[in-house]
């Protein structure tokens, strides 16, 4: 139990970040929309994307290719934007 506690404060502690890729790996401008990360889904309605756009909500079915140039919106339950990614 004593291992147990510091493990559990590590984890309060830690901070929940964007998921964004990395900028030498931002092949397809994900950083730039990291505005939207916590907004409504219904935001992407807004935005003009040239490309290649995915879009996945809890329980899609997704391929596993990947596409450098593709955008990956991933929306959560709630309908709100919660990660971009590459791919």
């Amino acid at each position: 139990m004593k291992y147990a506690l510091p493990f559990l404060m590590l984890c309060a502690c830690a901070s929940t970040l964007p998921d964004l890729p990395a900028v030498q790996d931002d092949t397809c401008g994900a950083n730039q929309r990291a505005h939207l990360i916590g907004r409504d889904a219904t935001a992407l309605e807004r935005v003009l994307i040239l490309g290649m756009v995915r879009v996945i909500r809890p329980d899609d079915m997704v391929t596993m290719d990947f596409r450098e140039d593709r955008i990956n919106f991933k929306i959560d339950a709630q309908e709100k934007i919660v990660a971009i990614t590459c791919g």
